[in-house]
């Protein structure tokens, strides 16, 4: 994130080290994050800033599942905020991509997950091992070791085979089932993968910050919204696919309302509600 807040705006970033963003959730989710990606992203923020005494503060936040279009295709949404308490403004980015190792598998041993470390590019991108079927009565000298959710241990990091070995047999012997879960560790520090979408999100908001708004010349200007009712190429009849964009201010009410960039100007039948319900 530095390179391009230095280039683009000739911003230097000071890194608040000491802050437990795991408080504000967590991947593995011993602690759950209870507000909306968008609310923990400016919550993460605004630690930095308190932390620093800073007006000025940038935080990014990922989510991982299926992608939103391509239903069984692994996807990862970012989310990265720029603060800035001197113009009162808060602005956010997103980019959405099917660019990332998220996946987990149950296992017996390290022999049958060769294909799986290829596919998760371990060890590169590191693992997380936790019980399959996490036992429901942990004994007294392991307590200091459960989550919240009683679960278990929840070793994370892992970057290498021995301690990749050490964790599944550690983590089957809490199982029920006998099986460790192995999964992707989706911290941005162990993932170079997670990484590399940051910078691109990271050029994104820079580019925004550089747009300032014809009104009040406040940085910031862009895409803020989108207005359906795109056409079917057949019928006619308006999809729920985005017809117009909304671009907007983040600090004065002036908005443009303006034709999709991409220049699509109808929807397949086949996305259409009334061709193809």
């Amino acid at each position: 994130m530095a390179l391009p807040f230095s280039a683009g705006l000739g911003l230097k970033l000071a890194c608040a080290e000491e802050i437990d963003t795991d408080r504000l959730g967590t991947f593995t989710g011993e602690v759950e994050r209870r507000g909306s990606p968008r609310e923990t992203v400016a919550a993460k923020a605004r630690l930095g800033m308190e932390a620093l005494g800073l007006p000025l503060g940038l935080a990014s936040e990922g989510s991982f599942g299926p992608h939103p279009v391509l239903l069984f295709v692994p996807g990862t949404e970012e989310l990265m905020v720029f603060i800035d308490d001197e113009l009162g403004i808060e602005v956010c980015e997103r980019l959405v991509s099917t660019e990332t190792n998220y996946a987990s598998v149950s296992a017996a041993s390290i022999d049958n997950l060769q294909g799986f470390l290829r596919q998760v590019k371990f060890p590169s991108h590191a693992l997380i091992v936790r019980a399959n079927r996490p036992q429901s009565v942990a004994s007294a000298g392991e307590s200091a070791a459960l989550n919240q959710n009683g679960a278990g241990k929840i070793l994370k990091g892992l970057r290498s085979i021995e301690q990749l070995e050490k964790a599944i047999q550690q983590c089957q012997a809490q199982s029920e089932d006998g099986l460790a879960l192995v999964q992707t560790d989706m911290r941005a520090h162990m993932n170079p993968t997670r990484m590399r979408l940051i910078r691109k999100l990271a050029v994104k908001l820079t580019r925004r910050l550089q747009k300032l708004c014809e009104l009040c010349q406040c940085p910031g200007w862009g895409l803020t919204g989108v207005e359906p009712g795109l056409p079917c190429g057949l019928c006619g009849f308006p999809s729920d696919a985005a017809r117009f964009e909304i671009y907007s201010c983040p600090r004065c009410d002036h908005e443009a309302k303006l034709p999709r960039q991409d220049g699509l100007t109808h929807v397949d039948p086949g996305a259409c509600q009334r061709c193809n319900p």
